[in-house]
């Protein structure tokens, strides 16, 4: 089972290779993938130091799978050539989440959707994974009509150069920024790029992805996106209107039964989740439950997941173990 990895000096490709030997994926050989400049420096993966290639040595030497994080045009160039050669591509950006010729996954939801013959599979936006994950078995027994969700990210999601920038503000020392403004003692209600409509690249996702996922076109999402100087962990504040009414006991008992999914819901004792808690964990925390009192059928709830596991690594490399486990490499 050789498994490249494109990205593998990045953040998010460097949790791949953490979550790849934590959940003892049956890697026999590790392909380690960077940029050009990056070509020759060493990888630890396992005990074993491994060399990073190029992408034309990577497709050469035939890996079953390829976890792609390295950008959207990265992907749209390189992916397609990894394709080709029979290479299954599980791709972390955003360059093929819309197309409609690909599959976009989140496994408790809709890895059954998976065949042989997907050669580029896409992983969904981090905020997007937590919420649906979240939403889905509430959808199976309630139906919801529209979800407002505020989202509160850490920087993680930008990358190392925003961690740089929030501790080098926390540590005054002058540096590169990822942001146009301070981060530290800030919140930035921007994240990517802004569109005709006054939404953000990152909202426009939320809504398009929550239906693609959840095969439900009738669902109507809004997103606000929010930049927090956080170092690990996305928050999601989520107003759920159904078509039926809840019980919440019920509401909480569905969400506890349900794969991914830990409920942290004790407000006597101070119990909600929380990005401390969430960090290098799998799983996605909600909490805060609670009936929206202004109009009828709606929710409201607290959810928080580790962006760089449950957000991308971890959904990348769980699809990847659906696809051996089904015989579908």
């Amino acid at each position: 089972m050789k498994i490249a990895v494109v990205g593998a000096t990045g953040l998010v490709g460097t949790k791949m290779l953490q979550v790849l030997a934590e959940r003892n994926f049956p890697v026999t050989e590790l392909i380690p993938v960077a940029s050009e400049k990056s070509v020759g420096k060493e990888i630890e993966f396992k005990n074993k130091i491994y060399k990073v290639v190029s992408m034309q040595d990577a497709i050469a030497a035939k890996p079953a799978i390829a976890l792609f994080s390295a950008g959207g045009n990265t992907s749209l160039e390189w992916a397609p050539k990894f394709a080709k050669a029979g290479i299954t591509v599980i791709d972390n950006s955003s360059a093929w989440r819309m197309d409609p010729s690909k599959k976009l996954v989140v496994p408790e939801i809709n890895a059954t959707i998976l065949t042989s013959s997907d050669k580029i599979i896409a992983n969904p936006n981090c905020s997007t994974i937590q919420m649906v994950v979240a939403l889905n078995p509430l959808h199976k027994k309630y139906k919801i009509k529209r979800v407002v969700v505020s989202t509160y990210q850490s920087v993680t999601g930008t990358g190392v150069k925003a961690v740089a920038q929030l501790m080098n503000e926390r540590n005054n020392i002058e540096g590169e920024r990822a942001y146009k403004y301070p981060i530290d003692l800030n919140v930035i209600p921007q994240i990517d790029v802004f569109l005709d409509n006054g939404y953000t690249k990152e909202e426009t996702k939320m809504v398009k992805e929550t239906k693609k996922i959840m095969q439900d076109d009738s669902i109507r999402v809004t997103a606000t996106a929010v930049r927090i100087p956080v170092l690990g962990g996305h928050s999601e504040s989520v107003n759920v209107e159904f078509e039926n009414d809840f019980d919440l006991p019920e509401v909480k008992s569905i969400l506890q039964n349900s794969e991914g999914i830990v409920v942290v819901d004790d407000i006597a004792n101070q119990q909600y989740p929380m990005p401390m808690g969430a960090q290098e964990k799998d799983d996605v925390f909600v909490g805060r439950l609670r009936r929206d009192e202004s109009q009828p059928n709606t929710l409201n709830m607290w959810v928080v997941s580790d962006n760089l596991r449950k957000g991308a690594a971890t959904n990348a490399i769980q699809i990847a173990e659906y696809l051996l486990a089904k015989g579908l490499l």
